[in-house]
């Protein structure tokens, strides 16, 4: 019996470590030539357009602020000789631990290892990671090295909020992209890929990365979804309906009703334009538009334009006269009614906010009801973005505008996808240049990578006032020649948040909520800062609180809230109806007979790409 087991496990050895030989050297040597010539093709592509002067690498200036705030971590440890020796021998006697694990794991190999990765982590899925004993050190002492350096970071006690939430954001990022599993070398996965196709994937995948950065015209511009399959207006944003106003900044798209029957007062959507307005009608399973539309919802929303330097002075005051209150007066002529309910979704959300105060203050009483979705107005307890924002950071992005006009919508993609960077940037720069795949078709991807430029005014306006001053919350935020407080806002306001909200915590929307003269509702629903918000009720996904007075700690709003499965839409569906619930016939006709339509949903603004 012992020879026999000795023998099987001699035969699983010997096909472990044959999965790693090369089988046809002639084979892979000419796709390694090919390799090279695509890596050839893709240093063009990157280094033509700055022999041409069309891109201008502006990399220094942000790696400057990395270097400056991770010196500072490293001026705590390196100042205390004592606690410098005792950082380093935290992770050497990790290694030895490790170390010693591996070589007792090679003679039992039920052994549990010394460190495992987190039950969520994907990147070391592979069963190489655990059983080949190369891969599972390397993996291991990736693990204690990545989670070494972050608790540098938490436990340098020196460091301001700011300084620190920085450093750990930039550990992160470093951690991310030094993981084995994002190198073909040390990826057990994609060695025997390369091993079992003679190197054709890479071939493949050096070929996409060569397309991506000529798309990204010098730029890399990272495939996450097969954008080929997505057409606007076709299989994505194709709820009925018709544009029936525009201006310099805003198209407004009416929806044909589904009811015979509709809410008297309308609904006005205020979408965010760092994205488009999509997200919110992707597509008719998960349409939020169309779902409200069925509920008898005239459905009226904001097309922001895709600003380009034409529109670099363009602050907030001219989003609010030539947005909301452009589709304010729209909304009124094409129906008639004076009182709509609004909903603001993100920035879109904020800037909604500000102006119902300015509305307050200047005696404007068309918006009866406010809804906003993932909204931040006191950025004291601010999301990941906030990593971006302090004086050195924003004087290099005003000297940037002030030369372009706007913020490349190629910036702000990349500023979200590097605040969750292990789930939107490395898993597929493995997928695409090194297994050499086409991602899969995904619609929310899509829209993700369908980015918006900033005007300069307007965004370095959003990022003084908000993330850096926090002026909105303290009644400072200057809005018509005089500021505005919050405090007058007295409309009953149905305020979401969401649980894993990365860009607008859930604890943020709750202190802001606190910030309002009237009656807020607080929901928080499961998920984050777009599941959580596009959850149609018949997916019976995740799950809302509600409940509690906005009032107190966080922690204790949380623990008295009741918790209901499933979508929260329902429920704030009876919050708007219990402002008002009469009832009219539909309206049928696109601009009331009043304003002539001219084109279909989803219009124009939203076809131009950044």
């Amino acid at each position: 019996m012992g020879d026999k087991k000795d023998a099987e496990s001699g035969t699983e050895q010997h096909n472990a470590i044959d999965a790693y030989l090369i089988k046809d050297p002639e084979a892979f040597a000419r796709n390694l030539a090919r390799v090279i010539e695509e890596a050839g093709h893709a240093a063009s592509a990157w280094v033509g357009p700055r022999e041409s002067g069309e891109k201008t690498d502006t990399l220094a200036e942000p790696m400057a602020d990395v270097v400056k705030t991770l010196s500072k971590v490293s001026e705590y440890w390196l100042s205390d000789p004592q606690r410098a020796v005792e950082a380093q021998t935290r992770l050497f006697s990790s290694y030895l631990d490790i170390w010693a694990n591996s070589v007792k794991r090679m003679g039992d190999r039920d052994l549990a290892e010394a460190v495992a990765p987190e039950a969520t982590d994907k990147r070391f899925s592979d069963e190489d990671w655990k059983e080949n004993a190369f891969f599972s050190f390397l993996k291991q002492t990736y693990l204690v090295t990545a989670r070494w350096a972050a608790d540098l970071v938490e436990n340098a006690e020196t460091l301001d909020p700011h300084t620190r939430h920085k450093a750990g954001f930039y550990v992160k990022q470093f951690a991310n992209a030094l993981s084995p599993s994002n190198f073909m070398i040390s990826n057990p996965e994609i060695f025997k890929e390369t091993i079992a196709s003679n190197g054709a994937n890479l071939v493949t995948g050096m070929k996409m990365l060569a397309e991506d950065i000529e798309a990204g015209h010098g730029e890399l511009k990272l495939r996450q979804s097969d954008y080929s399959k997505f057409q606007l207006g076709k299989n994505i944003a194709i709820t009925a309906g018709n544009v029936i106003a525009r201006n310099e900044l805003v198209e407004i798209i009416q929806y044909e009703p589904s009811t015979p029957d509709v809410l008297k007062r309308p609904l006005l959507i205020c979408p965010p334009w760092i994205n488009k307005f999509y997200i919110l009608d992707l597509n008719p399973d998960k349409s939020f538009v169309r779902w409200a539309v069925d509920q008898g919802h005239t459905v009226f929303v904001m097309s922001w334009v895709n600003p380009d330097e034409q529109h670099a002075q363009l602050d907030w005051d001219d989003y609010i006269d030539k947005g909301i209150a452009y589709a304010l007066d729209t909304v009124e002529k094409a129906t008639g009614e004076k009182r709509v309910n609004a909903i603001g979704y993100c920035v879109g959300g904020t800037l909604l906010a500000a102006a119902l105060a300015r509305f307050a203050r200047d005696g404007d009483k068309r918006i009866a009801s406010a809804t906003l979705f993932t909204t931040q107005v006191d950025f004291e307890h601010a999301g990941d973005l906030k990593v971006f924002v302090d004086e050195d950071q924003l004087a290099v992005l005003e000297r940037q505008m002030e030369r372009d006009g706007y913020l490349e919508g190629s910036r702000m993609s990349t500023a979200f996808n590097l605040l969750r960077s292990g789930d939107l940037i490395w898993p597929y720069v493995v997928n695409n240049y090194m297994k050499g795949k086409e991602p899969m078709p995904f619609d929310l991807l899509y829209w993700n990578a369908d980015s918006t430029r900033m005007p300069a005014a307007n965004h370095l306006f959003y990022l003084r006032n908000c993330y850096l001053g926090n002026n909105l919350a303290q009644g400072e935020m200057d809005l018509g020649g005089a500021p505005v407080s919050l405090a007058d806002v007295k409309i009953p306001i149905y305020n979401l948040a969401t649980k894993e909200d990365h860009i607008a915590p859930a604890l943020s929307v709750f202190e802001g909520s606190k910030l309002f003269g009237g009656k807020v509702t607080y929901v928080m629903g499961g998920s984050g800062h777009i599941a959580g918000v596009i959850n149609p009720p018949h997916r019976n996904k995740y799950q809302f609180w509600s409940g509690p007075k906005v009032k107190g700690d966080f922690a204790d709003w949380v623990e008295k809230a009741e918790v209901t499965e499933g979508s929260w839409w329902p429920h704030w569906h009876t919050w708007i109806v219990s402002q008002d619930d009469e009832t009219v016939a539909a309206r049928s006709k696109p601009g009331g007979g009043k304003l002539k339509p001219i084109g279909s949903a989803p219009g124009d603004y939203v076809r131009v790409r950044a």
